[in-house]
């Protein structure tokens, strides 16, 4: 019987943890905030209690939070026990996570969410890196978790997932500048019927999906771009798209005040 602790009991936490007992796992979530709503989950009072017998310790929490969750909960884990970074954070970030493990005699595992998880919950596809790779595969894939592993330290997977990013959101800005620009010349629903004759049938559900999830998780994305930029930066590529991207993300923000995570 495997036993997960998922900690961050946001959005794709409680996702991760509904899904996964549904399929048959023992799950315990965890989270700093007791105003969240976790009906169907088991949630235990603090940390500690959350990783007690925990085979694999799933940590969901943003990648502000991601360090300091993990400098907390790794020498709380038992020996075999594996830490999962499924958070959306920086190759580096991920690098010094693994390297707590490694102070305190962890496994990590650095896990690449790859598509939103509003979609597919529990089985969105992921990849993973690092030391704890191979066995976050082989304790996940049981429950109908799609598990790729790569070789690499951790922060491989968060580095492939950033490459992958140049094109989704820059595909996802593209659309908007696109549509914006095709509303503002009264031509909104025939560039619509355009982009289904180029993209095929399932156009317009495309569309709507990376539409909605950009408005929606606006703040997070233009981080993971901000990501993005930096490691094409530091790879001396030309990044002209990406920093159009970027400049989309900086303007949904500014047009509705927010700040930036």
């Amino acid at each position: 019987m495997t036993r997960i602790a998922v900690i961050g009991l946001g959005e794709a936490g409680r996702r991760y943890a509904t899904g996964l007992r549904a399929a048959g796992a023992v799950v315990r979530g965890y989270d700093t905030s007791p105003s969240r709503v976790t009906e169907g989950i088991d949630r235990a009072a603090d940390l500690a209690g959350a990783l007690r017998d925990a085979d694999l310790a799933i940590s969901l929490v943003g990648a502000h939070a991601a360090m300091s969750v993990a400098a907390a909960a790794l020498p709380l884990l038992g020996p075999g026990v594996v830490f999962a970074d499924f958070n959306t954070a920086s190759p580096e970030t991920k690098a010094a996570v693994a390297a707590v493990g490694v102070d305190v005699g962890v496994a990590v595992a650095d896990v690449a969410v790859l598509a939103p998880v509003t979609r597919a919950g529990s089985r969105t596809p992921l990849l993973a890196s690092g030391p704890g790779a191979a066995e976050v595969g082989r304790l996940l894939r049981p429950f109908g978790v799609p598990v790729d592993t790569v070789a690499g330290p951790a922060g491989t997977a968060a580095r492939l997932k950033l490459v992958r990013s140049v094109f989704m959101k820059g595909l996802a800005t593209l659309l908007i500048e696109t549509l914006t620009t095709a509303d503002a010349a009264g031509a909104e629903p025939w560039m619509r019927d355009q982009l289904t004759a180029e993209l095929g049938p399932d156009a317009p559900a495309l569309v709507e999906r990376l539409l909605t999830g950009t408005y929606a998780h606006t703040a997070r994305r233009e981080q993971e771009v901000r990501d993005a930029l930096d490691l094409l930066d530091s790879l001396g590529t030309p990044a002209d798209m990406t920093r159009g991207t970027l400049a989309w993300f900086e303007r949904i923000l500014d047009e509705r005040g927010e700040d930036r995570p």
